[in-house]
């Protein structure tokens, strides 16, 4: 049985923002960079009642363009990938967090036996 990922609630928005305005992986991305929220892209998604407006996928890549003066971010990662990498290296930090406290714990009982049989 496949183990079940588990997406954080940071992620788990973004997600739902690509799915409901129809936006590429770069585009998340290029959002993310910019530092947008996520839930008030729904204000600058309006460009059918207002139609001054930029289409949302349009927008990003203007401002991003504007601030970082290139066109699209030079690694695109998809959000999933983003989440299999930060799990990875939890479970690696997590590994040695417990090699040092068998280490730790190891030495112990070794400096413990030696003192027992100075006695």
């Amino acid at each position: 049985m496949a183990k079940k990922i588990v997406i954080p609630e940071k992620y788990r928005i973004w997600i739902e923002v690509r799915r409901r305005y129809h936006l590429s992986d770069a585009q998340i991305q290029m959002a993310r960079e910019l530092g947008l929220n996520p839930h008030k892209l729904g204000k600058i998604v309006n460009e059918k009642q207002e139609p001054w407006k930029n289409p949302l996928p349009q927008f990003i890549e203007e401002i991003y363009f504007k601030r970082f003066h290139k066109s699209q971010p030079e690694v695109v990662q998809s959000l999933e990938e983003m989440i299999r990498a930060h799990q990875e290296k939890n479970a690696e930090k997590k590994a040695r967090k417990s090699e040092i406290k068998d280490k730790s714990t190891s030495s112990e009982t070794d400096s413990s036996s030696t003192e027992q049989a100075k006695l």
